[in-house]
């Protein structure tokens, strides 16, 4: 990368590094309020039942007991991601359609008490045949979760692009697979809570929530009330991953305790309770065929997929239309076709997880291709790097792609892997894959409908011109996007990043901003705070000519320091010059917001999966696989991305070892179990088996560079943190795939998966 800049581009100290390894970061579970209660929510034991009576008399009497509220005590009103799929309520009215949907809640004096109060509770109910399977969800005759929605048919696109039946009947090699990603769930390390306070005819709610505009909007509209009386503040964030995306139960619960009694309510979830409210990624059956000429060149592809969506929406729908909107965008061909139904089931609602919708998919294509590769004796990286997109180019579904160097990216990683010499001479039981990935920086449209902006900033000199505050809507859940747009802002105005400070996610202090998800911040967010930062170093520019009578033209202020560019030893300092703005002018403020450009596509659906911008990777890993016991050992992985201009390479870098981290657990350990009547089993942290530092393998994580930087981002940026998962499925399971030399279509890639198949190739080869 150009050593062009002054800030970005050096791996500075995290902004709040200091207060989070000190301990000195509160946390939302940290809070404490005079006069709080501890709010609960009681649950379903039932996947499918009537609710035929809830008598709360015995829990009000309990001394201690504040409130106990059922669906009678709040809005009726259904809430969810659109108009057409409104489908959840509050509390349940008539039906509870899995094991932990909401039935009523309780605030008392301790959790002592609350959780007595919640065992006082009499429900009566009707149980009602359920469905735990998509496929039997949507045969005629199951048992139906929403009467709006027949045959428990959430979503259903098709969308069909070019003549992929043409394409096959011309094409010399047609081959169907069919895949099976789990259900998984994000683990972040804090658990969700939420304390919200009624006063005044006002609503404060501390939440751990990765958008505080999207919980303002849907609180406000669920109660009622102007969006101007609900205030979110985000407090330190312990992980999200895209469970903490949406209004939960305890926002909504939280808020009607509150207002009822009169005195701040905390709201909190256990682990178990994580697992059914925190919306992971969704099981999806996946069938993938396509046809190749007999160079290997894509004529072809149809994805037809079915999705277990759960009890409701969720964020579901967009997760099923990213789930094939995603798919071309890494290689170049005409003809596409995608089938998905997104069926109800009596299950926990899924909805955003790390890659939403994506990386599962992107498994079983990258499987799919490596299959077709051997079909056609060809060395399945050959094969990708004849059907690489190119930049400036086009998608068979109308994504415009500017920069692209996934070619690079390519050949990057098969020289620093070994490839060509690993593919010839490893020995048995080791292996190695190869998959590649695409992601959005940032969504081309907003999680609801509005015509604000995406994202707003405001800087503010303190008026000594020794440090400067950025107010932004952004959220940094650990990811460090604090730091990342304090560096930007820095660099924007010529400033020094060690006397920047911030103020973020908290919609009565900050700007307008959607907040962290589809990997938007950096260039979103990243291009209001760019505009925000030009804007003061404009006006300090000004001031600077006026105290040195000079053409403000000849001036360039770098790093805290005015000087004249045609004598560089003429200068002055930022701190000088604010100071005499703020007696001549007052207040030194900038402000910038960012509105992404007109994006591709007219058909329906076309929404998801535009972006301004896409990064591009690839990725190699080595495994070693016990042949004995199945057990299966990632040696190595080498990650090789384009996304852009890079800000902060510490971050960056452990963003990839973070994503290739989830997504191995994901490949090879993670699954939600439920039993015959829809309850989880492993529904904690000892038996929901996620890897350990000492799983983690030997990573090499490096860039690729376009020589004309992403025009649609400030400075060239684009994402990184979930592009990195996309691929590590596909990856994993290739290796797998060229370690043991037979195929597990099914995820995760477990040591009984691979010991039962590598048995069963045994015994085939001994009757063969």
């Amino acid at each position: 990368m150009k050593k062009q800049f002054s800030v970005i581009g050096k791996s500075v100290p995290k902004i709040d590094g200091r207060a989070k390894v000190t301990g000195q970061a509160k946390y939302t579970g940290d809070i404490k309020l005079s006069n709080m209660l501890v709010g609960k929510i009681l649950t379903s034991p039932h996947a499918h039942a009537r609710i035929l009576n809830i008598d709360t008399s015995e829990a009000e009497r309990l001394p201690g007991v504040k409130a106990v509220i059922t669906h009678k005590d709040v809005p009726d009103l259904k809430y969810g991601i659109s108009p057409a799929r409104w489908d959840e309520n509050i509390f349940c009215i008539e039906k509870v359609l899995f094991v932990g949907d909401k039935v009523a809640a309780v605030a008392a004096i301790d959790e002592e008490t609350v959780y007595k109060a919640l065992a006082l509770i009499k429900v009566e109910y009707e149980v009602l045949p359920a469905v735990f399977d998509p496929i039997e969800a949507l045969q005629e005759g199951a048992p139906l979760l929403h009467e709006n929605f027949p045959g428990n048919v959430n979503t259903e696109i098709h969308q069909n692009f070019g003549d992929v039946e043409k394409a096959f009947a011309g094409a010399y090699h047609v081959r169907t697979d069919q895949f099976v990603g789990q259900r998984t769930y994000q683990c972040p390390i804090e658990p969700h809570s939420a304390i919200s306070v009624w006063e005044g005819g006002k609503l404060t709610v501390y939440s751990s929530t990765q958008s505080p505009h999207y919980f303002q909007y849907y609180i406000a509209r669920q109660f009622g009330l102007k969006m101007g009386d609900v205030r979110v503040i985000k407090p330190y964030m312990g992980g999200g991953f895209g469970g903490k995306l949406e209004p939960t139960g305890l926002e909504f619960a939280g808020a009607a305790l509150a207002m009822k009694t009169g005195r701040p309510v905390k709201m909190f979830y256990d682990r178990h309770e994580m697992f059914a409210h925190n919306r992971g990624r969704h099981r999806q059956i996946m069938k993938i065929t396509t046809g190749v000429d007999k160079n290997g060149k894509i004529l072809g592809v149809h994805a037809d997929f079915i999705m277990d969506g759960g009890a409701y929406t969720s964020l579901g729908v967009a997760t099923a239309y990213y789930a094939g909107a995603m798919l071309p965008l890494t290689y170049e061909f005409e003809n596409y076709k995608f089938d998905m139904v997104r069926a109800y089931t009596n299950l926990p609602a899924c909805g955003a997880q790390r890659g939403h919708g994506h990386p599962q998919p992107r498994y079983a294509f990258e499987c799919h291709l490596d299959m077709v590769a051997k079909d056609l004796g060809m060395d399945p990286l050959e094969l990708r790097l004849r059907n690489a997109r190119k930049p400036n180019t086009k998608t068979p579904n109308d994504f415009k792609v500017n920069s692209c160097e996934l070619e690079a990216c390519l050949e990057k990683a098969r020289e620093l892997s070994g490839w060509q010499e690993k593919k010839k001479s490893l020995p048995p039981g080791k292996g190695i894959g190869l998959a590649v990935g695409s992601f959005v920086s940032g969504a081309g449209y907003p999680i609801y409908r509005t015509n604000l902006p995406q994202a707003a900033a405001v800087i503010k000199v303190n008026e000594d011109g020794t440090s400067a505050t950025l107010y932004t809507g952004a959220v940094d859940i650990g990811q460090g996007s604090d730091t990342i747009l304090c560096q930007m802002a820095a660099e924007a105005m010529g400033f020094t990043y060690e006397q920047m400070k911030i103020v973020s996610a908290d919609t009565e202090t900050t700007p307008h901003d959607f907040g962290a998800y589809a990997s938007r911040q950096t260039l979103m967010s990243g291009a209001a705070v760019k505009q925000a930062g030009e804007e003061i170093k404009k006006q300090v520019i000004e001031m600077a000519s006026m105290m040195l009578q000079t053409d403000f033209r000849d001036l360039e202020c770098r790093e805290g320091l005015i000087f004249r560019k045609t004598d560089p030893a003429v200068t002055i300092t930022f701190a000088e010059v604010a100071r005499e703005f703020f007696v001549k002018k007052g207040p030194l403020v900038g402000k910038g917001s960012y509105a992404p450009p007109k994006l591709g596509g007219t058909f329906k659906g076309a929404p998801v999966g535009t972006s301004p911008a896409y990064s591009f990777c690839a990725q190699i890993s080595q495994v070693d696989i016990d042949e004995e016991t199945g057990e299966i050992k990632v040696e190595e992985v080498w990650d090789v991305h384009d996304c852009g201009t890079v800000i902060n390479p510490a971050l960056l870098h452990g963003q990839v070892h973070g994503a290739l981290f989830m997504g191995m657990g994901e490949a090879v350990w993670e699954e939600v179990v439920f039993d015959d009547k829809g309850k989880i089993v492993n529904g904690n942290l000892g038996e929901y088996r996620l890897p350990t530092a000492l799983d983690m393998p030997r990573v090499t994580s490096e860039l690729v560079f376009s020589e004309e930087p992403e025009p649609a981002g400030p400075w060239g940026v684009k994402e990184v943190g979930e592009g990195a998962t996309i691929p590590t499925m596909g990856c994993y399971s290739n290796a797998i795939y060229d370690a043991m030399g037979v195929r597990v279509y099914s995820l995760p890639l477990s040591y009984e998966k691979v010991w039962r198949a590598l048995k069963e190739k045994r015994e085939r080869e001994q009757q063969g």
